[in-house]
């Protein structure tokens, strides 16, 4: 293997996505989700940059090619499973299909390449791919924000009765520990995150759809 500062950064990538569970193994919340997050968005900053570094410098290698696709996948399948385990009750029921979509399809695909072996060049990740990817770990960043928005309103309402706190969010007693702030935080990083992983989940359909479009010469039996 070239040891090149792109192939560096795919394996530190590649690392980093085992690393995201490991947080919420070894920390409590929100400093877990402190974590995850910035590992996360570390890594996906690392995921342009690998990418432009081999290109412009001339360094882009077999390896590299390989692992790059495979630390993508990595950092987005662990990163859906924390936030399902891990999502409020409420959100939980949104992200699911969406997760499961996305999941499914990167299974089916990476089963497509598998098969067509030395044709899986055929397959060659698209620009719309690169959206899809771009969308799905914006969606996974805004819902790690939203755990850390969840669980600093928890920490800000511990002890208050249920009529005192509708009084804080409503604005009819002051709010001394920024809980409104928080609570808005909390909703709106929610729903823009599930926003942005639905659209991810739709390109995830659409490219899907293409490879498969590109795959069926391959599939076809021979008499």
């Amino acid at each position: 293997m070239t040891w090149t500062l792109p192939n560096i950064l795919t394996i530190v990538r590649l690392l980093a996505a085992p690393g995201l569970a490991i947080m919420f193994l070894y920390f409590s919340r929100p400093l877990a989700d402190w974590f995850a997050l910035l590992l996360f968005v570390g890594a996906a900053v690392t995921d342009w940059f690998d990418g432009y570094l081999a290109r412009a410098w001339k360094q882009e290698t077999k390896i590299g090619a390989m692992l790059d696709p495979i630390a993508d996948k990595a950092m987005v399948v662990i990163a859906l499973m924390i936030l399902v385990g891990y999502a409020a009750e409420h959100w939980a029921p949104w992200l699911v299909l969406p997760a499961t979509v996305i999941l499914f399809r990167e299974v089916f695909v990476s089963g497509l390449r598998e098969y067509l072996g030395d044709t899986a060049g055929t397959l060659k990740v698209t620009k719309l791919a690169k959206w899809k990817t771009t969308a799905q770990m914006t969606a996974i960043a805004t819902l790690f924000c939203q755990g850390v928005f969840e669980h600093y309103l928890v920490m800000s309402s511990f002890g208050m009765d249920d009529e005192l706190l509708g009084q804080i969010l409503a604005g009819e007693v002051e709010d001394v520990t920024g809980l409104r702030w928080k609570f808005e935080g909390m909703v709106w990083t929610g729903r823009i995150g599930l926003w942005l992983l639905w659209i991810a989940a739709a390109l995830t359909l659409i490219t899907g759809a293409d490879y498969l479009k590109k795959a069926l010469p391959f599939l076809k039996e021979t008499r």
